[in-house]
């Protein structure tokens, strides 16, 4: 079945910017000139136009200098649309939670060691700003915390894709089923956990720091029921090993 015509030419300028024909920033040819080159009203170009823009692909202002221009990547924008995706894939009968620790384990343990050679006083003091007081705090201030300490754990790398990659991640939920029996003590071991990562990052010990992600990494597959204790994931290295 054919497309509709808004979206063949939505895709068709998609292609041109994802291509990196149209570079951020360059304008796009006028609302007239579209609709003459491919031979479509003027409606169909504003929805193909619109569609472009609710997928963050370009911006439109108006004026006389105004029009619309390849936009700016945003890391934020486009963690939102991952994010997206990631959520459907996980309440999905294909995607477990065993799933998702498994990519986090294949980001975050290397992304600890980069972390510790990379950061900056400022990410320290971010990430010191994300920890929490499991005596006192309630899960909803927990878990954003959590959250924010992995991604600033993320930008410390200084590498953009990891930060991309991983924010989705820290904003899936574990479901119901799974928070409901959690161990009394998971959050005082998440506490301590990212503490030690803090304080290896800190002292830049990069295999300090692999290691203590590995091990956060197998607490919460042991405590979430995705994983035996003492049996390592694939890829952990056993206690006291460089990873």
């Amino acid at each position: 079945m054919r497309p509709p015509a808004y979206q063949q030419l939505a895709d068709d300028l998609r292609a041109e910017i994802t291509s990196g024909r149209l570079q951020p920033g360059e304008r796009l040819p006028p609302e007239p000139e579209l609709c003459v080159k491919i031979g479509v009203s003027r409606s169909t170009v504003r929805e193909a136009l619109r569609l472009l823009a609710s997928q963050h692909l370009i911006v439109t202002t108006r004026g006389v200098t105004g029009g619309s221009f390849v936009a700016h990547p945003d890391a934020g924008q486009l963690a939102d649309g991952l994010s997206t995706g990631f959520a459907l894939l996980a309440h999905s009968a294909g995607v477990g939670l065993a799933d998702l620790l498994e990519l986090r384990r294949a980001l975050e343990v290397p992304a600890a060691g980069l972390a510790a050679v990379r950061r900056t006083d400022a990410h320290l003091a971010e990430m010191r700003g994300a920890l929490f007081d499991p005596a006192i705090d309630d899960f909803d201030t927990m878990l954003s915390a959590h959250s924010v300490f992995h991604r600033v754990l993320a930008k410390a790398t200084g590498n953009p894709l990891f930060e991309l990659v991983g924010r989705p991640l820290y904003q899936a939920s574990y479901g119901e089923e799974v928070v409901a029996h959690l161990p009394a003590e998971y959050w005082s071991r998440i506490d301590a956990d990212h503490r030690e990562l803090l304080d290896h990052l800190a002292a830049r010990d990069a295999g300090a720091a692999r290691l203590a992600a590995a091990r956060h990494l197998d607490y919460i597959a042991v405590a979430a029921g995705t994983q035996t204790a003492g049996t390592p994931t694939a890829g952990t290295p056993a206690t006291g090993e460089t990873p």
